[in-house]
């Protein structure tokens, strides 16, 4: 395995900030989806993390998701009537913007590298879907991010590995999900095997780390690996040994 390993880590703060700082190099935040902070208390995140700490985090839900969805329940700055039809699914309009805006001003506050849009099964491959997506990303001020895209439901993995080239973006899978082997996707996220409550198997960390082997070259070696289920800290750990211990057996 080369030296280069992917960062391990948590979709969130799986245990107290300085714990975590401990334990992983990376986090990707989940809090900035429902409400992003502000960036004085994103700032005091970043102050408070080793300097080589990575921060990943996802866009705001205003972005990607249609208040028809039940995570807008967590929305503390409630839209308008009128507003609704005007939010989510990468809708040409101001409020879609000033969404992203709110979420590139917290990402520089963290110095991140990484923005993960995560969409809905909801959004789906059709022609407005695509020309809005291809709008946005086409037009935004990106401030040196690097971006990663997550669709879910019944996207043809030709057609993400197509728009992600062309848009510049990340894609992002779940390797027990999608062929990692062939999906040109550094950014991988574990949401469980059949949901959030799965612990992952040491048969299946050792399936992981055969995929991380298998894609260590080129477009499709991982960057990231997030832990998103139930136990996502301990599996999260679990496996970081497992990568480090034969990363040092293949050094020998």
């Amino acid at each position: 395995m080369q030296c280069d390993l992917p960062l391990i880590g948590c979709s969130g703060w799986s245990e107290g900030r300085a714990k975590y700082f401990a334990d992983f190099p990376v986090v990707e935040l989940q809090s900035t989806f429902y409400e992003p902070p502000s960036p004085a208390l994103a700032a005091k995140w970043r102050s408070s993390a080793p300097n080589d700490f990575h921060f990943c985090l996802k866009a705001w839900q205003l972005i990607t998701h249609t208040p028809s969805s039940p995570t807008y329940r967590r929305l503390k700055s409630k839209l308008s009537t009128a507003e609704h039809d005007l939010v989510g699914s990468f809708r040409p309009t101001e409020q879609v913007g000033l969404a992203w805006e709110r979420t590139a001003a917290i990402a520089t506050a963290l110095r991140a590298q990484t923005v993960l849009f995560q969409c809905p099964a909801s959004f789906r491959p059709e022609a407005e879907n695509l020309k809005n997506l291809r709008k946005f990303f086409s037009e935004i001020h990106r401030n040196q991010l690097q971006l990663a895209w997550e669709p879910r439901g019944e996207w043809p993995p030709d057609l993400v590995i197509s728009l992600c080239k062309d848009l510049d973006l990340l894609y992002c899978i779940d390797p027990f999900e999608t062929d990692a082997t062939k999906a040109h996707a550094p950014y991988w996220r574990l949401h469980g095997k059949g949901g959030y409550r799965y612990k992952y198997s040491d048969d299946d960390l050792e399936i992981l780390l055969r995929l991380v082997n298998q894609c260590h070259d080129g477009p499709n070696r991982p960057r990231y690996i997030f832990f998103n289920n139930i136990w996502m800290k301990e599996d999260a750990l679990r496996f970081q040994r497992l990568l480090r211990s034969a990363h040092i057996e293949d050094s020998l």
